[in-house]
C-alpha cells in the first residue's frame, strides 16, 4: 500500500453536503483533509497561503462557481466535482476534472472517484514510475489496474495526450492507455532505440519506414518532427546515412 497522502479541501455552500464529504474524506485512508470551506472564495483564500493537491468542488455556490474557481487553480491543483445537476458534467471534463460525483453519492462512489485520484497522483509524484529493465528490454506500465510488461522491440511509438500515454505497438491496433507523463517515459527509455521527434510524440527509431522531408511514417502513421526536435533527428538520420 502506498504511504501517499494527498491533501484535499472540500468545499460547499450547503452544511449537510460539506459535512457528509467531510466524514468521507476522514474515513479514507491517503486523505489529509486540511481545510473545509462554504464558499470557493473562501477557499481561494486559503489555497493562496497553503496549497494543496485535491479539491471536492461543488459546482453551483452563490459569487464564484465551481467551474469558475477551477479556472483559476494552479495546474498541479486537481479537483473532483460534486453537484446535484448533471448538465455541467460536460464543463467538468473541459476543465480536467478528475471525476464527477453526482449528488446524492455514497462512499462506495466517492471512494471510486478518490482511488482514481490516488492513482493520478501516485503517477506524478514518481509513486509508480515505469519500471524499465537493466537490459532495456521492457518496461512495466499501469494500464486499466493492472501491471502490463511491454517488450521495447514491439513498440512502434508512444503518444502523449495531456497527463495520459499511449502506446502503440506492433500487431496491435489497439493502444495501450496508461497515466505518466512524455517527459517521464523519454528519461527512461535508452536514447539508442527511442527519440522525442514532437511534444506528443517518442518513436522507435529501429521501427521508422520511411522519411519525407519533415514526416516520419511508422505503421502507415505520419509523425511531424518538429523544429525544436528537428537537429538532433538530423544528426541520426546523417550517421545511418549511405
Amino acid at each position: 500500500m502506498s504511504n501517499l497522502k494527498i491533501s484535499c479541501v472540500v468545499v460547499d455552500d450547503e452544511p449537510m453536503a460539506l459535512n457528509l464529504v467531510e466524514s468521507y474524506v476522514e474515513k479514507t485512508p491517503f486523505l489529509l483533509l486540511k481545510k473545509k470551506c462554504s464558499s470557493a472564495i473562501e477557499a481561494l483564500q486559503f489555497i493562496k497561503q497553503e496549497p494543496v493537491d485535491l479539491l471536492f468542488l461543488d459546482i453551483q455556490m452563490p459569487d464564484l462557481t465551481g467551474i469558475e474557481f477551477s479556472k483559476m487553480l494552479p495546474k498541479e491543483t486537481r479537483v473532483i466535482f460534486t453537484t446535484a445537476f448533471d448538465q455541467y458534467a460536460l464543463e467538468g471534463f473541459k476543465v480536467e476534472a478528475l471525476d464527477y460525483l453526482l449528488k446524492p453519492f455514497d462512499y462506495a462512489e466517492f471512494l471510486a472517484a478518490a482511488n482514481k485520484a490516488n492513482t493520478w497522483f501516485e503517477l506524478i509524484k514518481g509513486k509508480k514510475q515505469p519500471v524499465i529493465s537493466e537490459e532495456k528490454e521492457f518496461l512495466f506500465v499501469k494500464s486499466e489496474y493492472k501491471q502490463l510488461r511491454i517488450k521495447l522491440a514491439d513498440v512502434l511509438y508512444f503518444e502523449g495526450l495531456k497527463d495520459y500515454i499511449k502506446i502503440w505497438l506492433k500487431d496491435n491496433p489497439k493502444a495501450i492507455l496508461t497515466l505518466m507523463s512524455l517527459k517521464t517515459l523519454e528519461q527512461e527509455l535508452p536514447s539508442s532505440q527511442f527519440m522525442r521527434v514532437h511534444r506528443s510524440f517518442i518513436v522507435s527509431l529501429k521501427n521508422i519506414e520511411v522519411i519525407e522531408r519533415s514526416q516520419i511514417i511508422i505503421n502507415k502513421q505520419r509523425i511531424t518532427v518538429s523544429e525544436q526536435y528537428k537537429p538532433k533527428f538530423l544528426e541520426f538520420i546523417n550517421k545511418n546515412s549511405f
